[in-house]
C-alpha cells in the first residue's frame, strides 16, 4: 500500500511518498524535485507538468497555470478577477456563475472546469509517484492552504476523484509544516509547552500558524493568513517597472504582447531571486518585443522601496494569529519560515523586527509541506508504524446553521423566521460531531453558512424528512452536524425519537443512569405544551437567547438522573427512525458530474498515451534510418553486396524524405509498418554481422567442451575407474560425432564469402554443445560406489576387559558392553525379570 504527500502550489507541486528509512521527495522525468503546475492543451495531445512547461512559450494562450488560484471560486469574486488580469488564457463565467478555461484542444475549442484541471495536474502526479514506488497509487494526503473554503475542499476532493486518488485528509499546508518540524524532535518539553510560529510565504499567499508542542504532540493555537501576500506580487512590482521603463526608453508596450508579458515576468522572477542574494542585478532580454534587445538595472534599496505597499501587508497576519492564540511576542519561542517567497531579505527584517528574535529556516522551505503530508498520510496508514504523535487541528472559520421556525408558531402569532445557531465555532477542533434537536412534524430543512462576512454565505441546504409520527403533532428529530477530517461540514443524519410506554413496571433507581437518546433528559428539550420557550445550546452550554426549535449536543453523552423515592413508574422506551437526509451544495459538483469527468479524464489520458507510443514508433524509424545508413558504410560494409547497399540507402532515403513531408503526422501502424519494411532489408545484413562476431566465442566453447570430455574419458586418473569401459567408449564416440560435424560446418562456412547465408549458425553450435553436455556430464560425473561398512577396532585396555567384551559380544557384532551402556536402544535384552511389588 502506498503512502504519498502532494503539496500541488500555485506554480509548482512537490510528491513525496514514505519509505521504511523515511521520508522521500520523488524526482520527475527530468530529474527534479519540483514539477510545475501547468496543462498544455495541443492539437492532438495536452503536455503536464515538465513537458507542459517546456511547450508553453509557443502554446501560451492553451497553457494553464495558477490553477490553484481558481478552484471553488465564483466568477464574479473579486480576487479572482484581479488574477485574471494576469492569466494569458482565456477565463469565461459559466452557466453556474463560476469560472470556465476555454482552450483549444484536439483541433476544436473545449471548456473545462478548474477542477478538472487540478484533476489533470494530480493525474500527472500520481504517475510520478507510481514511477518511483512501482507500484499503485490511491490513499494520499494533500495540503490545502489554511483559507480554503468548503467549496474549495470539495473542489480538491473532486479533482482527487478525477485523478483515481483517495486523499484519506486535506491537511491545511502550515499544519503540514509544523508536523514535520515537531515529529523529528526529541528535545520537546513534556509539561511546559513550546510555542513555535510557522510563517509560510508562498507564491500568491502568506499564511501563519502558532502551533504549540509538547512531547509527542502538537496543537494549532490559531490561524491566519492573506490570500493575496506572496511572492508573485514582488514579481509584479518588477514586471510593471521595467515594462513602463521599457515603455519609455524603447517605445515598446509589453502589456499588448502575452508572449512578451511572460518573457518579462520569467526574468523578473529571476531577477528577484537574484537580488535575495546581492545588492544589485541586471536584466537582459532578446528580442522581448518587435525584434527589439532590452537591458535594465536594478538595486535592491530600489526593489524595497518600490515594494512597500506589499511589505506593509506582512504585520497583519502576525498580529491575527497572535491576537487569536492570546500571546504575546515573548510568548512565541521560535520563528520558523518556510515557502518560497520568503526568501526576501525585507520579509525577513520586518519578522525580526515583529517578534524581537531572528527567524530561523532549519526546514527546507520548498519541501517541507509534501513531507508533512506524506508524515501524515503515514500516520492514518495501517502500513507503516509511525511514532506517536497527536496532531490537534483547529478549524479557521466559524460555522453557523440555521432553519426556518415551525410553522405551527403562527397560530400563537409568532412569524415564519430565520433561526439561527454557531455549531462549530473558530478554533473549533477538528474533526467534531455535534447533535442538534428540532421538534418538528414534518420536512424541514437546515442551512449551512458562514457566520464571517467576508466569506461565501451559504454552503450548502440539507432536507430532512419526509417523516412521519405514529402520534401526529410534533416529534424529537435528533440531527447530527460533523466536522470530518478534511474541514466540510455536512449534515451526517436525521433520526427521529419516539416514546413508547411499556407495561411492566420498574423502579426508577434501578434505571436511574439512561442514555439522552433512550429518554428526553435534554435540559433544552421542551414540555410538550409549551414548544416555543426552546433554546439553542452550543457544545460548552452556553445558549443563545431567542433561538427556538432546537439544542446542540456534544455527542451521545450519558446523562445522570435523580429522584428521591423509589416509586415505580412505567418503563419507557425510545424508538428510533432515520429520516432521509438530501444534500444540496451550492457550487459543488453533483455525483454524476464527477463520474462524467472520470470518463473524460479516462479519455484524455488514453489519447496522451496513444500519441507518445506513436511518437516513440516515428522516433524509432528515424534512429533505424540513420543508423543503418551509417553501418551499411562502416560496420556491415563486407557483410552486403553493393547492389544490396544502394538497394537499401535508396530505401532509406526514401523514408527519410517521407518522414519529413508526408509521414510527419501518421499513425502509430503506419510507422509499424514503415519500420517492419525497412527490417526485412535490414535484419538479414544484420544476421550476418552478428553471427560473423559470436560465431569464433561459441565454436571455442564446444572444442572446449569436447576436449573437456574426451581426456576424462581416456586419461588414468583414479577418480575414473570406477566408470565402465564401455560408457567411456560412449563418451569418446558422442566426442567424435560433434567434433565430425563441427568440422564439416566450419570448412563449408569459411569457403562462403561474408555477405552470403551463412551455414554455421551460433545457435547451431551451442545446441550441440548442451546436446554433449547432456549425455557425457551423467556418465562421466557418476559417484563412485559406496565401500562396505567393516566394523570398529576394539578398545584398548586390559586383557580381563578384552576378555569380557569378547564374551560379551552379541550376534550382531555389537559388544555386550556398548549394549548394556546404551539404556535407550532398542536392542538391549532383558537378564533378570523385574522382583514382584508387594501389592502383588
Amino acid at each position: 500500500m502506498s503512502v504519498v504527500g502532494f503539496d500541488f502550489g500555485n506554480e509548482s507541486c512537490i510528491v513525496a511518498v514514505a519509505r521504511q528509512r523515511g521520508i522521500d521527495v520523488v524526482l520527475n522525468d527530468e530529474s527534479k524535485r519540483e514539477t510545475p503546475g501547468i496543462v498544455s492543451f495541443g492539437d492532438k495531445q495536452r503536455f503536464i507538468g515538465t513537458a507542459g512547461a517546456a511547450s508553453i512559450m509557443m502554446n501560451i494562450k492553451n497553457s494553464i497555470s495558477q490553477i490553484k488560484r481558481l478552484i471553488g471560486r465564483k466568477f464574479s469574486d473579486p480576487g479572482l478577477q484581479k488574477d485574471l488580469q494576469s492569466l494569458p488564457f482565456s477565463v469565461v463565467e459559466g452557466p453556474d456563475g463560476f469560472p470556465l478555461v476555454h482552450v483549444r484542444y484536439l483541433g476544436e475549442v473545449k471548456s473545462f472546469t478548474p477542477t478538472q484541471v487540478l484533476g489533470m495536474l494530480f493525474s500527472n502526479l500520481k504517475g510520478i509517484a507510481e514511477k518511483n514506488l512501482n507500484s499503485a497509487v490511491a490513499d494520499c494526503c494533500i495540503g490545502i492552504p489554511v483559507y480554503f473554503t468548503d467549496l474549495q475542499r470539495r473542489a480538491v476532493l473532486d479533482a482527487a476523484t478525477i485523478a483515481g486518488l483517495h486523499p484519506l485528509r486535506l491537511i491545511h499546508e502550515t499544519t503540514a509544516t509544523a508536523l514535520a518540524y515537531g515529529i523529528y524532535k526529541t528535545d520537546l518539553p513534556e509539561n511546559d509547552q513550546l510555542n513555535v510560529a510557522f510563517v509560510d510565504i508562498g507564491h500568491a499567499s502568506m499564511q501563519v500558524c502558532i502551533a504549540g508542542f509538547k512531547k509527542g504532540q502538537l496543537k494549532v493555537l490559531a490561524h491566519s493568513s492573506d490570500q493575496s501576500l506572496g511572492g508573485r506580487d514582488f514579481d509584479e512590482v518588477l514586471f510593471h517597472h521595467f515594462a513602463e521603463k521599457f515603455k519609455d526608453e524603447y517605445k515598446i508596450n509589453v502589456y499588448q504582447n502575452a508572449r512578451a508579458c511572460l518573457r518579462l515576468r520569467t526574468a523578473c522572477e529571476k531577477l528577484k531571486k537574484v537580488l535575495s542574494a546581492n545588492p544589485v542585478s541586471p536584466l537582459n532580454i532578446e528580442c522581448l518585443m518587435d525584434e527589439k534587445d532590452v537591458r535594465g538595472i536594478i538595486k535592491r534599496e530600489e526593489f524595497e522601496q518600490i515594494s512597500i505597499p506589499i511589505l506593509e501587508r506582512v504585520k497583519g497576519p502576525l498580529e491575527q494569529a497572535l491576537a487569536e492564540a492570546g500571546l504575546t511576542v515573548d510568548n512565541i519561542h521560535i520563528v520558523e519560515v518556510v515557502g518560497s517567497g520568503s526568501r526576501v531579505p525585507a520579509i525577513i527584517k520586518i519578522l525580526t523586527d515583529f517578534f524581537k528574535k531572528e527567524p530561523r529556516r532549519t526546514m527546507n522551505a520548498s519541501e517541507c509541506v509534501a513531507r508533512g503530508c506524506a508524515l501524515q498520510c503515514a500516520i492514518l496508514s495501517p502500513t507503516f508504524k509511525v511514532r506517536e504523535f497527536q496532531v490537534n487541528e483547529n478549524f479557521p472559520f466559524s460555522i453557523a446553521l440555521s432553519w426556518k421556525g415551525a410553522a405551527s408558531d403562527s397560530q400563537n402569532g409568532a412569524v415564519d423566521n430565520q433561526q439561527s445557531t454557531v455549531v462549530f465555532p473558530k478554533g473549533n477542533p477538528i474533526p467534531s460531531v455535534k447533535a442538534l434537536t428540532f421538534y418538528r412534524s414534518g420536512t424541514f430543512s437546515v442551512d449551512v453558512h458562514y457566520t464571517d462576512s467576508d466569506q461565501q454565505a451559504k454552503i450548502s441546504t440539507y432536507t430532512i424528512g419526509p417523516f412521519q409520527t405514529s402520534k401526529g403533532g410534533r416529534a424529537k428529530v435528533k440531527v447530527k452536524a460533523r466536522l470530518n477530517l478534511h474541514g466540510i461540514v455536512s449534515v451526517e443524519s436525521a433520526t427521529l425519537l419516539e416514546e413508547e410506554e411499556i407495561e411492566v413496571p420498574v423502579t426508577i433507581e434501578q434505571s436511574a443512569k439512561m442514555e439522552t437518546d433512550e429518554a428526553p433528559a435534554d435540559s433544552a428539550a421542551p414540555p410538550s405544551s409549551n414548544e416555543n420557550d426552546v433554546n439553542m445550546q452550543d457544545a460548552k452550554g452556553n445558549t443563545d437567547a431567542g433561538a427556538e426549535n432546537g439544542s446542540v449536543e456534544s455527542g451521545d453523552q450519558s446523562v445522570q438522573m435523580e429522584t428521591d423515592s423509589k416509586v415505580e413508574a412505567p418503563k419507557k422506551k425510545v424508538k428510533k427512525t432515520n429520516i432521509p437526509v438530501v444534500e444540496l451544495v451550492y457550487g459543488g459538483l453533483a455525483a454524476a458530474d464527477v463520474q462524467k469527468a472520470v470518463e473524460k479524464e479516462f479519455e484524455m489520458a488514453l489519447q496522451d498515451r496513444v500519441m507518445e507510443e506513436t511518437k516513440e514508433k516515428k522516433n524509432a524509424v528515424e534512429a533505424y534510418v540513420y543508423e543503418m545508413r551509417n553501418k551499411l558504410h562502416d560496420k556491415y560494409q563486407e557483410f552486403v553486396t553493393d547492389s544490396q547497399r544502394e538497394e537499401l540507402s535508396a530505401r532509406l532515403q526514401e523514408v527519410e524524405d517521407w518522414l519529413y513531408e508526408d509521414g510527419e503526422d501518421e499513425t502509430k501502424g503506419v510507422y509499424i509498418a514503415k519500420l517492419e519494411e525497412l527490417k526485412k532489408q535490414g535484419d538479414p545484413i544484420e544476421e550476418r554481422f552478428k553471427e560473423h562476431t559470436e560465431r569464433g566465442t561459441v565454436i571455442d566453447q564446444l572444442v572446449y567442451c569436447i576436449n573437456s570430455y574426451r581426456e576424462a574419458a581416456v586419461t588414468a586418473d583414479p577418480k575414473f575407474d570406477h566408470i565402465d569401459i564401455s560408457e567411456k567408449q560412449k563418451v569418446l564416440n558422442e566426442c567424435v560425432e560433434a567434433e565430425a560435424w563441427l568440422r564439416e560446418k566450419k570448412q563449408h562456412q569459411d569457403l562462403l564469402p561474408k555477405h552470403a547465408t551463412p551455414v554455421l549458425f551460433s545457435a547451431d553450435v551451442r545446441k550441440k554443445a548442451e546436446t554433449l553436455d547432456r549425455f557425457c556430464r551423467p556418465i562421466m560425473t557418476k559417484p563412485k560406489p559406496a565401500a562396505p561398512e567393516t566394523p570398529p577396532p576394539a578398545p584398548q585396555g586390559s586383557e580381563q576387559q578384552q576378555g569380557d567384551a569378547s564374551a560379551s559380544a552379541t550376534p550382531n557384532g555389537k559388544a555386550g558392553g556398548e549394549t548394556e551402556v546404551s539404556s535407550a536402544s532398542t536392542d538391549q535384552m532383558e537378564t533378570e525379570k523385574p522382583e514382584p511389588t508387594s501389592a502383588a
